[in-house]
């Protein structure tokens, strides 16, 4: 499969579903708080992405139980809602949120603070915006996609964190995952061309402690091998002439 490339009325559909995604983030970040549980944030993902015309992109992908991720603490990615899970003063955790609307793709997250947090945690949470950031910030027409993972890297390490590399970004438009795989390590001026009409996202998982991590025995939930934080945000991107159009801004 080709990596496809928008134009048209497409470019549309994609912010539209961009700026549902976004709005549901927002609406259950605002809602956050120690007490709740990880299946009360799916429960207002599915309400809020209905009410908004569309429909969880996650919710049964390869089998994924629920309709949105929820990794807490130490886990990487993929963490599955549970009403056994509840929220407690110091915690730190990313809700990802996927929005199908009018036949495409909108991906966006955030690592959130759940009270009173220690030092370490607000720094792998920083690190990690910023490093999505930095990948967002190289993004142009004839770039290299290598680009993106050396300015993630970079970051990370010069901040004493590390670069998950096991999973990293996707294509995404009339599918949730499609051509490419975005690299959030790589060597400056390696790897494919970015061409404007290009979506991806970007999406670096930053560890405060090393690189590695473990699947669980439920096959989905993803933790560092070491135990220690991690922290992930997220954005979908248009690749254009001039640079690129983060489509999952929130206003």
């Amino acid at each position: 499969m080709g990596i496809p490339l928008v134009k048209g009325t497409e470019v549309e559909r994609l912010r539209l579903a961009g700026q549902a995604a976004a709005g549901t983030l927002a609406h259950v970040a605002a809602r956050l708080a120690p007490g709740i549980t990880t299946a009360d944030i799916d429960a207002w993902v599915r309400e809020d992405t209905a009410r908004r015309g569309g429909t969880p992109s996650q919710l049964g992908y390869h089998g994924f139980p629920a309709a949105v991720c929820t990794s807490r603490n130490q886990v990487v990615c993929h963490g599955i809602p549970r009403a056994d899970e509840r929220l407690v003063s110091g915690d730190i955790i990313n809700v990802d949120v996927t929005t199908c609307l009018d036949g495409f793709h909108g991906d966006t997250s955030a690592t959130f603070l759940i009270g009173e947090v220690s030092e370490e945690a607000r720094h792998v949470v920083d690190v990690a915006r910023r490093c999505r950031d930095a990948g967002v910030a190289v993004v142009r027409h004839g770039a290299k996609l290598g680009d993106i993972g050396a300015a993630i890297e970079e970051l990370a390490r010069a901040e004493g964190c590390s670069v998950v590399e096991e999973f990293g970004g996707h294509g995404i438009g009339r599918f949730m995952h499609q051509p490419p795989h975005v690299s959030h390590v790589g060597r400056r001026g390696t790897g494919i061309t970015l061409r404007a009409g290009m979506v991806i996202t970007i999406e670096p998982m930053v560890n405060l402690g090393r690189a590695g991590i473990r699947i669980l025995p439920d096959k989905w939930t993803v933790v560092t091998e070491d135990g220690r934080l991690s922290a992930q945000f997220e954005h979908t991107v248009l690749v254009t002439r001039e640079g690129c159009e983060v489509l999952t801004a929130q206003g």
